[in-house]
């Protein structure tokens, strides 16, 4: 869905909507105000999937919310959350599980959308940060503050913000010649993951047995005991985020169809290129500094969503509430696979990931 401006001016309407790009037909219906100044194109089959996403979302969330050693059925969670419910329950709904689904949403959100920029960014289904390295420097920058400078919530925060900013200038700088390659910038990005996963383990290898045992547990990805002070910073940084990679949307959907239509079009294609990619850096980054490298979401999720809405382009809002989905249902299944026994959803999202990483390889062999 994109909004724009300073088209022709039309008499207000709502018919299909069709436009050949180099390979890539744009489909959908537009609605226009009476002087034509501002149009809007969606997609039925796009907003059903979107919808869809969102109410199984949120049925997995209230479920995930009667789990626990503090067992509660839905209608109490319910009542809880709008204020009733039994006495007791109020804290451990509100206080206890509630921030923990919330994170999970939002992180999913944040995997889901930077993927889905960055396989446009690449044009490749295996462009995504947990492949070019962006989430394992963001590992690393949130390694050093644990293991080396003693750093707390904050502070490690902090450090994974600028550790996935500063490996992605690095990737950007060896990756640029001309312009950025999607081939060039997937093989420099495996590269650097390699080299950033062996400093890691080092950094595991001398540090102290309470440290490695602590920042093993972060790199694993965890959503155990994420509270309110985890969530709402979460919260503030996709407000900026979100709303500056839908703004890119329409920009990087124009960039899809190859730099010299996208600069025919009006749109510059190099820096454009670089906004998404900071703007997909920081969704990851900020992914990583609240829940931990979480592995694959950002992957599949993309993808999945690209097959349910039948879209030739990255909908980055399909992917957002496919990734919230991916890592609700994850979160779930860490919770209740092994009960009472709470396993990191890193686990859970890195067997499943697996799984279709392999039948997406194999896939895409086969259609050699």
């Amino acid at each position: 869905m994109s909004a724009v401006r300073g088209g022709p001016p039309a008499h207000k309407s709502a018919g299909p909507h069709k436009s050949a790009g180099p390979g890539r037909p744009v489909t959908g219906r537009v609605l226009r105000t009476p002087a034509g100044a501002v149009s809007l194109r969606f997609h039925f089959r796009s907003l059903a999937a979107g919808a869809l996403l969102a109410a199984v979302t949120a049925v997995v969330g209230v479920v995930s919310l009667t789990t626990g050693s503090y067992q509660a059925s839905v209608p109490d969670v319910i009542a809880t959350l709008f204020g009733g419910g039994p006495a007791g329950l109020d804290f451990i709904v509100n206080e206890l599980r509630l921030p923990r689904l919330l994170v999970a949403v939002m992180v999913g959100v944040a995997l889901g959308m930077s993927g889905a920029m960055f396989q446009s960014i690449s044009r490749n289904p295996l462009g995504s940060p947990d492949v070019i390295g962006f989430t394992t420097g963001s590992a690393t920058g949130a390694l050093i503050v644990i293991l080396l400078l003693g750093g707390g919530l904050q502070g490690v925060a902090a450090g994974a913000v600028v550790g996935g900013l500063a490996t992605a200038a690095v990737v950007y700088g060896l990756a640029f010649r001309r312009g950025v390659q999607g081939f060039r910038l997937i093989l420099i990005g495996i590269g650097t993951t390699a080299m950033l996963a062996s400093f890691n383990a080092y950094l595991l290898t001398r540090a102290a047995l309470a440290d490695a045992h602590t920042a093993q547990l972060w790199l694993t990805g965890s959503l155990n005991g994420r509270r309110w002070e985890h969530a709402l910073p979460l919260a503030l940084a996709l407000l900026v985020l979100v709303p500056a990679a839908l703004a890119l949307g329409r920009r990087m959907s124009l960039l899809e169809m190859g730099d010299e239509t996208a600069r025919a079009r009006g749109v510059p294609a190099e820096p454009t290129r670089l906004a998404l990619l900071v703007t997909s850096v920081g969704l990851t980054a900020v992914a990583t500094a609240a829940a931990g490298p979480i592995a694959f979401v950002a992957l599949a999720a993309p993808q999945l969503a690209r097959r349910l809405t039948r879209s030739a382009g990255s909908g980055l809002l399909p992917a957002a509430l496919m990734g919230a989905l991916l890592l609700v249902v994850g979160d779930l299944a860490a919770q209740r696979v092994l009960a009472p026994t709470q396993l990191p959803v890193g686990v859970a999202t890195a067997a499943l990931g697996g799984v279709y990483l392999a039948w997406l390889l194999s896939r895409e062999w086969r259609n050699r």
